[in-house]
């Protein structure tokens, strides 16, 4: 997946099943939020510390882009976390992200650069900016995202919500008797 899509008719945004939070927007506690949300995931899939990481973007964007850090405003979260998936949805009370049309040509210009191995070409496509960004900013998580959240990645139609997916590998079988200090046994 190289593109993202708003839909909010998508599978992704069905929250039947998954636990619910609220979190006012207080950018000093976007790590103690996430680890609430992560401390229910089992620890299989947490990937050293992966998961957290890209959670915790997706809440400091609700923060600081959608609800410009306004602590009267609040981030949505639905979450639910197995052996086989992490998914998650985070709406904040903002217009939404204006810019994913502009977003997505962009990547796309990027990722052509990279299929053709144009190094000084890439070097256009560094960090994505608009009139609105910080300095700080550059878009470049939406890189990671993409590449993480592998089950997938979509906008709500109003752009102000964000559903995404992480499909882990099965957990092989153990077979019955095995015993892992015999190496002599097979797997």
């Amino acid at each position: 997946m190289s593109e993202i899509a708003a839909d909010s008719k998508s599978p992704l945004f069905d929250t039947r099943g998954m636990a619910y939070r609220e979190f006012p927007s207080d950018f000093s506690k976007i790590r103690y939020y996430t680890l609430i949300l992560v401390s229910s995931a089992p620890p299989r899939i947490k990937e050293f510390n992966l998961l957290e990481q890209q959670i915790s973007e997706i809440i400091k964007n609700g923060i600081a882009h959608g609800n410009k850090n306004d602590p009267r405003k609040f981030l949505k979260i639905w979450y639910d976390f197995t052996r086989e998936y992490a998914h998650l949805i985070v709406e904040d009370e903002g217009e939404g992200f204006r810019e994913i049309k502009a977003w997505n040509e962009f990547n796309r210009r990027r990722l052509d650069c990279i299929d053709r191995g144009d190094v000084e070409g890439i070097m256009n496509f560094i960090s994505f900016r608009t009139q609105k960004s910080s300095e700080k900013d550059g878009g470049n998580a939406l890189f990671a995202a993409l590449e993480y959240w592998n089950g997938g990645l979509v906008f709500n139609d109003k752009l102000n919500a964000v559903a995404v997916k992480k499909v882990f590998d099965p957990v092989p079988e153990v077979p019955p008797g095995f015993k892992p200090w015999d190496l002599n046994q097979p797997v």
